[in-house]
């Protein structure tokens, strides 16, 4: 009788591995759509979804809700938020959910843990994952931004075993930081691959939804608390939506992040929303209505990596607020000022009317993709492929 030199873990693996996805966010989840879809149509891919944070909180839309009616499967739930509006209380959230995940984790055995980007919820898989013996790989490693963000995004990349950056120059700084080049694959940014989707929400239709008179300006407004910043957030806050009152635009604007700072933001937009019907407040915003907002909008206002990322896309101007995305890779779209109202109020101005500054954001290009929005199956793919071995998991520095 003929016997296999393979065990049968590996020869399974050689068939079908597991995959499992941590989604900690609405806007995050938005992006990795993308990429889930693909894992699930995947004959060699089986997907397992962890849904943590803000996807189960209340008071930031029970987003939970959209990922069940996309029809995805959710493998487990963890509940990781704290009440407290502190960088503590941020921390102590990391600490239980490496505890919560290290659980699940045991109880589903996934061959790869994907992570996506720099947040605390993928900081903790990471480190859950690694004790584990389990694979990590990491989407958007290597880009650079400011806030306590990019310190956590290097640390999950030393902590990954293989590697999605969205561009080169985001590939060539995680081979500097001593990753091995055979284990980075550049993908370009999945948040775009929908937006060579045609069958995004049409102008008209998004008007209705939102209640938006598109012959006048539209402004969306994504901005989110920066740690280091977290007591001065209300009247950041204050600052932008001052700016567009005093412009009488209409406004949508996005709960920011469960970040330090961000409920006493959130009470601020309450307190405008209710007071001017031209600012309309949203828990949430599924991820299609989102990129055709950025179609239909005249400008973005705040501090959101999308604003970097997706926006050029659709040629739309950004004002870009505070340190929070000062350094990140871009395209002539950006218009950087500070917590300012006058400041904020100019820009937006130039954003709307400065015919020149308009043209030229309509002709530029993200170096986020390679223009086929093609960043979820490619990355699908590659795990597919990938050879889960010693090699795979002993990391070894270049340097």
């Amino acid at each position: 009788m003929c016997r296999t030199s393979l065990s049968p873990l590996k020869t399974l693996r050689d068939v079908m591995k597991k995959i499992a996805v941590i989604t900690g966010t609405r806007a995050e989840y938005g992006i990795l759509k993308s990429v889930l879809k693909e894992i699930e149509a995947g004959k060699k891919l089986k997907l397992s979804l962890i849904v943590v944070g803000m996807h189960l909180a209340n008071e930031f839309g029970y987003t939970i809700k959209e990922i069940k009616e996309d029809g995805f499967r959710i493998g487990a739930k963890i509940d990781m938020l704290h009440r407290k509006d502190t960088g503590i209380s941020m921390a102590k959230s990391i600490g239980e959910c490496v505890t919560k995940i290290a659980e699940v984790l045991k109880k589903i055995r996934p061959d790869i843990l994907l992570v996506m980007g720099d947040r605390g919820e993928m900081l903790a898989g990471a480190v859950a994952a690694t004790y584990a013996g389990i694979p990590v790989a990491h989407i958007h490693g290597g880009d650079v931004s400011g806030h306590v963000d990019e310190p956590v995004r290097h640390a999950i990349t030393k902590l990954a075993s293989i590697h999605f950056p969205a561009t080169k120059k985001s590939a060539e700084r995680i081979i500097k930081m001593g990753e091995e080049p055979w284990r980075v694959h550049v993908a370009g940014a999945p948040g775009l691959d929908l937006a060579y989707d045609k069958m995004l929400p049409g102008k008209r239709q998004l008007a209705l939804k939102y209640g938006l008179d598109l012959s006048k300006p539209i402004i969306l407004v994504a901005q989110h608390p920066v740690l280091a910043e977290a007591e001065d957030a209300p009247r950041q806050m204050r600052e932008t939506l001052d700016a567009i009152v005093e412009l009488r635009y209409q406004a949508i604007v996005i709960y920011p992040n469960a970040d330090a700072g961000g409920r006493r933001m959130i009470k601020v937009i309450e307190r405008y929303a209710g007071k001017y019907p031209l600012i309309k407040a949203f828990k949430s915003i599924a991820h299609e209505d989102y990129l055709g907002l950025m179609r239909v909008a005249n400008a973005m206002v705040g501090n959101s990596s999308s604003g970097i990322i997706e926006a050029p896309s659709f040629g739309l101007p950004v004002v870009n607020i505070g340190p929070r995305e000062s350094e990140r890779e871009r395209a002539e779209n950006i218009i950087d000022v500070d917590y300012d109202k006058e400041q904020i109020k100019n820009a937006i101005k130039k954003a709307v009317f400065d015919k020149n500054f308009r043209n030229k954001v309509k002709r530029c290009r993200t170096p986020y993709t390679d223009g086929r929005g093609k960043a979820g199956k490619k990355i699908a793919y590659i795990l597919s492929r990938i050879k889960i071995d010693r090699r795979l998991l002993e990391k070894r520095l270049t340097y």
